[in-house]
């Protein structure tokens, strides 16, 4: 979840206006509010999140102690393969998360048979990644999912619609799968460079190399590089 700082800014010569920020993190959010009020010249500062909810700097400081050893600010990208010859579908996912001060990675793949196309792998890959997410007790929150499959991305998010019987039973279950860890889903459709991390593990999986991994990342380090 992010947040949105807005104050009343005085000048020197008592002139005002309301200035507010982009959307924060929660870490981003305190630092920018103790600094603004350091200034002496921010007022009335009031702080909105993303679905809606108010919030004063003092909550926003206990939900900082709350969340800090739970998983947060997870960014979630997904591909899926298939191999039209073979009939083996192919899952890659990874997923970027913040807990305990610290940033993480986790690297998924899985091979699977019984699918019959291209486009159900990336409808199975998500329902995939969307499990993953539960196993690593990521719920109760708003998720960025980022994949470069506009079709499955876009009918989750009610744009477009979907007519086939097929992909009806996947968007159903991954709907119902994200209601029940009642998770706010953000969809981002991306170029296939920018998931080329996901699409590397989806064709390893139909290679038959598993992976299954979790790391530390430096703060330097940009997701999905």
């Amino acid at each position: 979840m992010k947040y949105k700082i807005e104050w009343t800014y005085h000048t020197k010569r008592k002139m005002q206006t309301i200035v507010s920020t982009d959307f924060l993190t929660l870490d981003e959010t305190i630092v920018f509010a103790e600094d603004f009020l350091q200034t002496g010249r921010a007022k009335q500062l009031s702080f909105s999140s993303e679905d809606g909810q108010t919030w004063t700097l003092k909550e926003l400081k206990r939900l900082k102690d709350i969340v800090k050893d739970e998983p947060h600010d997870v960014v979630a990208f997904f591909d899926g393969g298939y191999h039209k010859q073979t009939k083996l579908a192919g899952f890659g996912v990874v997923i970027y998360y913040t807990q305990s001060g610290s940033r993480y990675r986790i690297r998924l793949n899985e091979r699977a048979e019984g699918l019959a196309s291209n486009n159900e792998a990336e409808y199975a890959a998500f329902y995939y990644l969307v499990n993953a997410l539960e196993e690593n007790g990521m719920s109760r929150q708003k998720i960025e999912f980022k994949g470069d499959s506009q079709v499955v991305l876009n009918q989750l998010a009610g744009e477009w619609p979907c007519y086939e019987e097929e992909f009806t039973i996947w968007l159903d279950r991954i709907e119902d799968k994200l209601k029940k860890l009642h998770i706010t889903p953000a969809y981002e459709a991306i170029s296939r460079k920018e998931n080329s991390e996901a699409d590397r593990l989806a064709t390893q999986a139909m290679s038959g190399t598993q992976i299954n991994s979790k790391m530390i990342i430096n703060e330097e380090v940009g997701e999905n590089e």
